[in-house]
């Protein structure tokens, strides 16, 4: 089988839809399983119901009804018969919605998460499944939470991979084309579980995993893999192939390559990934697979903006030794403060961070008890890898570089611009 996973940009409106059924004339789609995820910004648009759930309850009935009418929208523009069955499926999902809404008695912040940003892919999934039905291609919609089973560890759940095993290997019609949500599984109570950051993906992943799948496509709005993000770099190049290993370490440096999680069930079973794009199908993209590191041999540049470099020296000029640098980590992971580079000598101490929950403030003030704490705000973090004089050069030019550091294949460089 192969896997194919179209992201939310890829159905965020009638055309959208209408271009994946396209897709699927040009590329095939016997013995495909698709994943597609919530419609265009439907993800961003369940968050606000929840948060209006929780501290603005008389702006949730209208918060839902943006909901709602986004995809009527697309409802109306894809199917002219307003009696068409797709209505009663749709109205039969905002309503289970909504009786969650109004029955639940559960504070957990996550756990009511869950089940309501569910929907977004439930409803993607049942437009797409009819349309495609009334377009003349027969398929099998697919609850995906029947299939993926994981612990109970709501918008970042674990995959319960023997049980999740049985299931797929057991329920999917490999004959056929299946169409299934992303981002989703269940707990042992069958409550919605989510997979956390970059879900779709992992859930082709797994399902590519327990099928033994013949590869795993991601359709996106851009011709593949590149070397940079174009909005920071002049002339990126296309990557044709790139290694498991090296899109790991892009993904450790912030590339917005392919998940690690995504990439390791691939990986022990040597099953390709393909980045290609959905505007222009039949050309080639980019090839994640056992291999050549890259293809063709070239710098990568990984730019993290908005980024605070903290340095912390001891107040009385002794070592900063191991006990105190398990100390300064911990603080980090207790404050959700992600580090990106660390640095350090004899008597200073210095780590790039992204503060993305804004704790900085509160942990300088415990931190400042026991160092000298300086710091600089909204720093950009380059790293390059595989780079080369003239790529270091280029990402130097007409800034500031506060630190810098160089191992056999990367170079990082925190500058001020």
């Amino acid at each position: 089988m192969r896997i194919f996973k179209f992201g939310g940009a890829s159905v965020k409106d009638a055309d959208g839809i209408k271009n994946v059924f396209s897709v699927l004339e040009k590329v095939g789609h016997e013995d495909t399983l698709l994943v597609i995820s919530a419609m265009g910004k439907t993800t961003n648009a369940l968050e606000v119901v929840i948060k209006n759930y929780f501290e603005k309850s008389n702006e949730l009935h209208s918060s839902l009804q943006e909901v709602k009418k986004y995809h009527y929208q697309i409802l109306m523009d894809l199917f002219e018969d307003e009696e068409h069955d797709v209505y009663f499926a749709v109205n039969s999902h905002f309503a289970d919605l909504e009786y969650f809404i109004r029955s639940n008695k559960s504070p957990n912040y996550n756990f009511v998460y869950d089940q309501v940003v569910s929907y977004g892919e439930i409803l993607s999934t049942t437009i797409v499944s009819y349309y495609f039905a009334q377009a003349g291609l027969k398929n099998n919609w697919i609850d995906v939470r029947n299939f993926i089973k994981t612990d109970n560890t709501y918008r970042d759940a674990n995959v319960d991979w023997e049980k999740t095993q049985q299931l797929i290997s057991k329920g999917i019609k490999k004959k056929s084309l299946n169409i299934t949500q992303g981002f989703l599984g269940s707990d042992e109570n069958n409550f919605t579980t989510t997979l956390g950051r970059e879900g779709s993906d992992y859930t082709a992943a797994i399902f590519a995993y327990c099928l033994s799948a013949e590869s795993v496509t991601i359709w996106k709005d851009v011709p593949g893999v590149l070397n940079a993000d174009p909005r920071y770099f002049d002339n990126a190049v296309l990557l044709n192939q790139i290694s498991y290993r090296e899109a790991i370490e892009l993904a450790f440096y912030g590339a917005s390559v392919i998940h690690p999680k995504t990439l390791q069930p691939l990986q022990k079973k040597e099953i390709p990934l393909f980045v290609k794009s959905f505007v222009n199908p039949l050309l080639p993209g980019t090839s994640v697979s056992k291999g050549k590191d890259l293809e063709p041999q070239s710098p990568c540049f990984i730019v993290k903006k908005n980024q605070l470099l903290i340095s912390l020296s001891s107040i009385d000029f002794s070592f900063i030794m191991e006990e105190n640098i398990s100390e300064i980590f911990a603080l980090l992971h207790q404050y959700k403060i992600k580090v990106s580079l660390i640095q350090n000598s004899a008597i200073s101490f210095s780590v790039c961070v992204e503060d993305k929950f804004g704790n900085f403030n509160e942990l300088k003030s415990i931190l400042a008890k026991k160092f000298k704490v300086a710091y600089n705000e909204n720093v950009s973090l380059y790293t390059i890898r595989h780079f080369t004089k003239e790529a270091a050069e280029m990402v130097e030019k007409d800034k500031t570089v506060l630190l810098k550091q160089i191992s056999r294949e990367t170079m990082q460089v925190v500058t001020k611009e």
